[in-house]
């Protein structure tokens, strides 16, 4: 039996990753926990599909407004003690939308899940990022991945509960006490991150120079992303005549081949630079998606969107990588900078996809998804280059 032991940096390293990523992987699972129960929710409340809609943007809006603040709290406070607070308040208030007994009351408790979702995003790759740089090497791609992989258990976990016959806001219950007890099992060993900087700072920074460009790009793959999501089956099932069971299978293989692909980034981002990175992962999601509008088969859709996965799974956490060594800019406000750009594009894609389809049909519109992953293709170089004597600073610091 082998009984030698790690050093101590080594297994404090394991440590503070495993209790990271115990939070991403959290916050997936409370997400896709609550997204099966809608349709319920909606028809103990007599919504209409449209006052749903209206409904839901409260968790958009929640979002949009913790984003930025989160940042100034990062400053403040450092990435450890945010991440935890976050962490907390999301797996607390993703169990009361279910319980909402009117509409006013619905959009409060999506209002405030949604702020808590948003903090908890901004701080826990805040965290995430501080550290990968600790450690000197990439672990935020693996990172997304426990997301990815919390999001499958929490949409299964609900798909059993549902056939079973327990009650949506029994099961809510259920899944934010054992979020509760993985965050508090992860809290101690979480460490401090990002330190908090003494006296005063503002709460939010406009991006501007390189975190503008950030932002910008941030925005262009996340409404890549989004359209995806919300148009894949769309496309499949009335663009192409796909089978009703074939309709589902783009999506299902764009998340499956960006798990994957997040799983192998850490590997990937240590033995390639960004620049690499980026600009293949950026033509394979745009060659795979734009080969496969021109071959207009149902196949070739499905396998279009697998490169899509694959090609686009680690290019928003080398992103979050980057945006957290912008020069002069603390660490926390510039992935919140970058977190608020990119999640409006998560909002905007589907619509303007939508309104672009009603003028030019759907086909055309997701090609204008080939030329904004163009865009980033092109400005990899960009992206690339950082500032690695600062980094090293932070390194110390926070060795230090």
């Amino acid at each position: 039996m082998n009984t030698m032991k790690l050093p101590v940096d080594a297994r404090l390293a394991w440590v503070r990753r495993v209790a990271i990523a115990t939070i991403f992987f959290v916050n997936g699972v409370g997400f896709a926990s609550w997204v099966p129960h809608i349709p319920a929710v909606q028809a103990r409340l007599g919504l209409s599909t449209a006052e749903l809609g209206l409904a839901l943007l409260a968790v958009a809006g929640g979002a949009l407004v913790s984003m930025p603040l989160t940042g100034g709290l990062l400053a403040r406070w450092g990435s450890g003690r945010v991440t935890l607070v976050s962490s907390l308040l999301f797996c607390v208030l993703v169990a009361l939308p279910v319980r909402a007994s009117e509409l006013f009351l619905f959009l409060l408790s999506l209002f405030a899940f949604g702020a808590a979702n948003g903090a908890m995003d901004v701080a826990m790759n805040a965290h995430g990022v501080a550290i990968e740089r600790w450690m000197g090497r990439p672990i935020l791609s693996s990172l997304h991945a426990l997301f990815s992989l919390g999001g499958l258990v929490g949409a299964g976990c609900s798909m059993l509960v549902l056939k079973s016959g327990l009650s949506p806001a029994a099961h809510m219950v259920g899944a934010a006490g054992g979020g509760l007890l993985l965050v508090g099992a992860a809290a101690r060993f979480l460490g401090p991150g990002s330190a908090g900087i003494a006296g005063s700072s503002p709460f939010f920074v406009l991006p501007r120079g390189p975190l503008l460009l950030l932002g910008l790009l941030a925005f262009l793959v996340l409404l890549t992303e989004g359209a995806v999501a919300d148009w894949s089956a769309v496309y499949l099932r009335n663009a192409l005549s796909a089978d009703p069971y074939l309709a589902g299978a783009g999506y299902a293989v764009f998340s499956l081949t960006m798990t994957t692909g997040r799983l192998l980034g850490d590997r990937l981002a240590a033995a390639f630079s960004r620049v690499t990175l980026l600009r293949a992962g950026g033509l394979l999601a745009a060659g795979g998606l734009g080969a496969a509008l021109l071959l207009h088969h149902p196949l070739a859709a499905v396998v279009g969107f697998g490169c899509m996965g694959l090609g686009l799974a680690n290019i928003i956490p080398l992103m979050f990588s980057a945006a957290g060594r912008t020069p002069g800019v603390p660490s926390g406000m510039a992935i919140a900078s970058m977190s608020t750009a990119g999640y409006g594009g998560f909002l905007a894609g589907p619509p303007l996809v939508g309104f672009v389809a009603d003028v030019v049909g759907l086909p055309l519109a997701l090609g204008m998804l080939v030329a904004f992953l163009s865009i980033v293709v092109a400005t990899a170089g960009w992206v690339g280059a950082s500032s690695q004597e600062e980094a090293e600073l932070e390194v110390d610091a926070l060795r230090g």
